[in-house]
């Protein structure tokens, strides 16, 4: 036979793997279109493709809008274009709470989780429920301003109208990629290539961050594309990128290594080997440091390969600091009772954005804390809306030694839970953003907790009278450094002279949006004489804020980092002069809708002190 028949019976053979490959993914909804396929494998024309906007915001981690309006709140996305494709900044947009890394260098910023893995970079999510269950074949983002911070597209199994939940919640990506940095702040349509899924859907999900951006971006409507019928692969493939087994093997073993993460962790036999090999002659506690440095589901797989490391990935001493959010869509109570052997010692926990539509029950996460929460420092929350009473009882029960709380955007647990709260006398952080939290809860709490070191109540709508809460801190909080106050409706000059009075430690203070504090009672310059520490200080949006307030601060608060005097018609160039001369560790300062500060002013400030990023924003 000639040498030929067998070169061409091994092609054959490469090229049939490579396609029956081809065709197992798409079935399981991995087929990629940025890869592999390049042309001629459209979906066949089966049905007729249904376009459609969101029909409701189902939820989301933050907004920069109030609980009780529709401007810059997410509610925005449901519904055709507001804006697009217009560019710039309006309040019929879509705007997350942050943008770029000025938080992360501010007194209350937390220190990140180790292990976080490399591909999960979401700060922020949004879920948007349409009308028609569909399998998606464009999706389609509407961005106004400072487009660039969507880095993943999901799409769920569940059905948000339907009466019967199904058992089971599946959660697939249909794109994602690091953040970049997108040249100018104008309005695009942002359309990436999508994969393929095998289930329908009208669920979809957008995470993003915000990190890069130079302000905050603004999204005006998603457009979601899809057929009724599953489609089918076109068998005319032209070409096919060889890498794609590869990297096809590695999505398949990380989506393995968290779908089975249950199953792992229960995993006790294991194949009998003579000798560990060159670990046996390695110290312990080499080996934990060099495992220290894997995510939970390299430990998952690593613990299958032998006894000896199977006995390193259990090890309690591996699980000090654990964060579950890079996993939130298959962590349910099965995860947790199989992490309970190995969290015993845990000290930071992070479980944010895990266990809703039913993945982790009340019982399930008391059972978790019962065993697990005795050493337990820090706890991260936020999003958990599986979270009511009897979780917030479990907590301050069994996790005596608790110094960080985040409760962030857990709307779902009732007012009167948050008494519970009070119970932690040791807490020195606590994040109660857009929560229930009630007037009297709130009272305890800071009676109790005197601790206290940070303290978020941004769009807390249900206090009734902030200037008692300030009162209280004042009297109670002595040691208190950042407070958010953050859309509070009803704080006037005379709680923030008890505040100032009895916080002289603060060092970060958030005043934004709220309407009832005007410079004229002198509550700003009391605050700039009364806390020299202040490094950042945000009066976003009031009108009020004057010339004689910003010389104050130059001369009392020289070491301020940080200061947002949105749209203030009050301030002058010459006092933002005297401003930065003084303050010479400023980076930050936002002069958006300034209507004495105008591009002239901001270019020659720039060039004046060029370490200093001024941020001017328009509207078209």
């Amino acid at each position: 036979m000639s040498p030929v028949f067998p070169m061409l019976t091994v092609l054959s053979m490469f090229y049939y793997m490579c396609l029956r490959r081809r065709a197992r993914t798409a079935t399981r909804g991995e087929m990629n279109s940025r890869r592999a396929i390049e042309s001629n494998t459209r979906a066949l024309p089966i049905n007729v493709e249904i376009v459609q906007y969101a029909k409701e915001v189902l939820d989301f981690s933050s907004h920069y809008g109030s609980e009780n309006s529709m401007s810059y709140t997410m509610w925005n996305l449901a519904g055709i274009p507001n804006v697009y494709p217009s560019s710039g900044d309006f309040t019929q947009t879509a705007v997350f709470r942050t943008y770029g890394t000025w938080w992360d260098h501010c007194p209350s910023a937390r220190l990140p989780f180790k292990r976080t893995p490399p591909t999960f970079c979401s700060q922020d999510y949004v879920e948007l429920a349409f009308e028609e269950p569909v399998y998606p074949t464009a999706v389609h983002i509407l961005e106004t301003y400072h487009p660039g911070a969507v880095v993943r597209i999901l799409a769920c199994s569940a059905n948000p109208y339907s009466q019967n939940p199904p058992a089971e919640v599946r959660w697939e990506v249909l794109w994602s990629e690091a953040p970049t940095k997108v040249n100018g702040p104008q309005a695009r349509q942002f359309t990436p290539c999508i994969k393929q899924i095998n289930f329908p859907t009208n669920l979809i999900r957008l995470e993003v961050n915000s990190s890069l951006l130079d302000y905050y971006t603004e999204l005006d409507a998603v457009v979601l594309h899809g057929v009724k019928e599953r489609p089918v692969l076109s068998l005319k493939t032209s070409m096919i990128d060889m890498n794609d087994i590869d990297e096809d093997e590695d999505e398949e073993k990380y989506s393995c290594g968290m779908d089975n993460v249950n199953k792992q962790f229960s995993i006790v036999a294991l194949r009998e080997w003579p000798t560990n090999g060159y670990f046996d002659k390695l110290p312990y506690e080499l080996i934990q440091l060099i495992l220290s440095h894997l995510t939970v589901p390299d430990l998952c797989r690593l613990a299958q390969t032998c006894k000896l490391l199977y006995q390193h990935c259990c090890d309690p001493l591996q699980y000090i600091h654990l964060s579950l959010q890079p996993y939130w869509a298959r962590i349910n109570d099965t995860s947790l009772e199989y992490l309970q052997s190995r969290c015993t010692l845990i000290q930071w926990l992070n479980l944010s954005w895990t266990g809703n539509r039913g993945a982790i029950s009340v019982s399930g996460f008391s059972r978790f804390l019962k065993v697990c929460g005795s050493e337990l420092v820090r706890l991260e929350l936020s999003c958990g809306h599986f979270l009511n009473e009897t979780c917030l009882e479990v907590i301050t029960e069994m996790c005596p030694n608790l110094q960080e709380l985040n409760l962030s955007s857990c709307d779902k647990i009732p007012p009167q839970a948050f008494n519970h709260i009070a119970k932690v006398g040791s807490l020195k952080r606590l994040v109660l953003y857009r929560t229930k939290v009630e007037q009297t809860a709130l009272l305890n709490i800071l009676n109790f907790c005197s601790e206290l070191q940070h303290l978020s109540l941004g769009s807390c709508v249900m206090i009734e009278d902030y200037d008692l809460i300030a009162s209280m801190m004042g009297a109670k909080c002595k040691k208190l450094r950042s407070l958010d106050l953050w859309r509070c409706k009803n704080i006037t000059e005379s709680g923030i002279a008890e505040l100032a009075s009895g916080c002289q430690l603060l060092e970060e203070l958030d005043l934004g949006w709220c309407p009832t504090l005007q410079s004229s009672t002198g509550c700003f310059t009391n605050l700039a004489r009364k806390l020299p520490n202040l490094q950042k200080l945000f009066l976003t949006a009031n009108r009020s804020v004057c010339d004689t307030d910003i010389e104050e601060l130059a001369a009392n608060c020289t070491r301020l980092r940080q200061l947002d005097i949105l749209g203030t018609r009050m301030v002058s160039p010459a006092s933002l002069r005297k401003l930065l001369e003084s303050c010479k560790d400023l980076s930050l300062l936002d002069v958006s809708f300034c209507s004495q500060i105008d591009n002239r002013v901001v270019l020659e400030l720039n060039a004046n002190f060029p370490h200093v990023f001024i941020k001017k924003s328009f509207t078209q």
